[in-house]
């Protein structure tokens, strides 16, 4: 079977998108999907995106890891999802779509798409790090040696330690730049190694930051392996709501496996 796919980048976080609005695509088949993620037998990304129809929104988001598991909420797929949508025709400069943790407003404009994250209520400061949830679990904690040092065998022995065990989180290393900026290195579970960039994991960090002190501005700049993001915030006592990333969604070919 012919299978037409769409590969996204957005900061080298890359994703193939299928428009599954037809519902032809066999979401219950784990190795295939695996296969498709596969940078050496498939086509190769950190996920796979379906594009599905819904009943009272513009579209749907259905996301799979590359290890061909539905996760959780990827903000770096989401804005790639709406670029895809705009692509398709199916909306222009605007977006609601529902994602597995809830519905998101997206914009899209010359390329840089801004994605409404959710609410953020909780965060849990601990001895040497911070854990909150930003659609996807994520530990946050500072390194300063961030450029070179061993992220994938560090990340893992956290992702998999306690508190997180199996269902594990995702772990960001932080190093400051200025008040504004912060460079950012991610682990992420599900792909089980570094990724250039992480969507919800720049946005826990700029909220973290904030809620350390680090940071007094509600515009925050994350540098990643991949380039910049933006997350913009409200906070409100001890919860951050109105929050945005923003950044690059580019298009990279269409193809056929």
């Amino acid at each position: 079977m012919q299978q037409t796919f769409y590969k996204y980048q957005g900061t080298g976080n890359d994703f193939v998108m299928i428009d599954n609005r037809h519902e032809t695509f066999d979401k219950n088949n784990t190795k295939h999907i695996a296969f498709l993620c596969d940078r050496r037998f498939g086509v190769g990304a950190d996920g796979l995106i379906l594009l599905e129809n819904h009943k009272d929104f513009d579209f749907k988001m259905v996301y799979y890891n590359a290890d061909g598991n539905e996760s959780s909420m990827c903000g770096n797929g989401g804005r790639c999802l709406v670029a895809f949508a705009n692509q398709l025709g199916i909306i222009t400069d605007k977006a609601t779509f529902e994602a597995i943790d809830g519905l998101h407003h997206a914009e899209v404009k010359n390329g840089i798409v801004r994605l409404q994250m959710q609410d953020v209520t909780t965060i849990e400061k601990h001895l040497n790090h911070v854990f909150l949830n930003t659609g996807s679990p994520h530990h946050v904690q500072f390194e300063d040696q961030i450029d070179d040092f061993d992220i994938k065998t560090l990340g893992s022995k956290i992702r998999y330690g306690s508190p997180y065990n199996e269902a594990g989180s995702n772990v960001n290393f932080v190093k400051k730049i200025s008040d504004t900026t912060f460079a950012v290195r991610t682990y992420e579970r599900g792909v089980e190694d570094e990724t250039l960039s992480c969507g919800t994991g720049v946005t826990a960090v700029a909220l973290a930051m904030n809620y350390l002190g680090e940071t007094t501005q509600n515009l925050v700049t994350l540098q990643t392996q991949g380039g910049n993001l933006q997350v913009s915030f409200k906070k409100e006592g001890h919860s951050y709501k109105n929050i945005w990333l923003i950044g690059p969604a580019i298009f990279v070919f269409k193809g056929s496996i």
